[in-house]
């Protein structure tokens, strides 16, 4: 379905929606030290993975994040219920990049929402991407995790915090081309 029913009275919800992944593979970044002091920090190679599928509404603030263990249509599928159910009084207008499992025929969109593809190759478009690069420098800059559930504390408690300051959310990630009046 292309558009909405004309009864649909919701109001409608512009939101932009990305993944990312978390893991415990580290990449040491530059950091400050006084001079004359070489900084230690922390190093591994372990290779385990969480997705995180978050969607963002810059307009008014609100941000949903569900980490899920990989990134494909079941992933997907589950992922757009939950966002459908939990913004349920919204008709959901979600910017999407090309990924695979965004357009699969396996793919079952909920009746409230409508999936738009952004241009390929454009993550510039996506305020999401600035969602991840707060969450990495903020909370997993220069650390190494010994499990892979210490990982995910630490990235529940940066999105968590993130997702309740709606004015850090608006200001991060309300891209011009996402403030349209309908």
């Amino acid at each position: 379905m292309a558009s909405r029913p004309a009864s649909d009275q919701r109001p409608v919800l512009i939101l932009a929606q990305d993944e990312g992944r978390f893991g415990r593979v580290s990449r040491p970044k530059a950091c400050w030290a006084p001079p004359g002091i070489r900084p230690s920090v922390p190093s591994q190679l372990v290779r385990e993975f969480v997705q995180v599928f978050a969607p963002v509404a810059p307009q008014t603030g609100d941000l949903i994040a569900l980490s899920l263990p990989t990134a494909n249509t079941a992933m997907m599928n589950l992922f757009l219920s939950h966002v459908s159910e939990t913004l349920a009084d919204y008709f959901l207008v979600i910017q999407v990049d090309q990924a695979g499992w965004h357009h699969s025929r396996a793919l079952k969109v909920p009746d409230n929402i409508r999936l738009i593809e952004q241009p390929a190759h454009s993550p510039e478009v996506n305020p999401v991407e600035h969602l991840w690069e707060e969450v990495r420098e903020k909370y997993f800059h220069n650390r190494a995790y010994p499990s892979l559930d210490l990982l995910m504390e630490r990235l529940c408690d940066g999105l968590n915090t993130i997702a309740a300051d709606k004015e850090r959310v608006c200001s991060l990630m309300g891209f011009p081309h996402l403030k349209v009046s309908v």
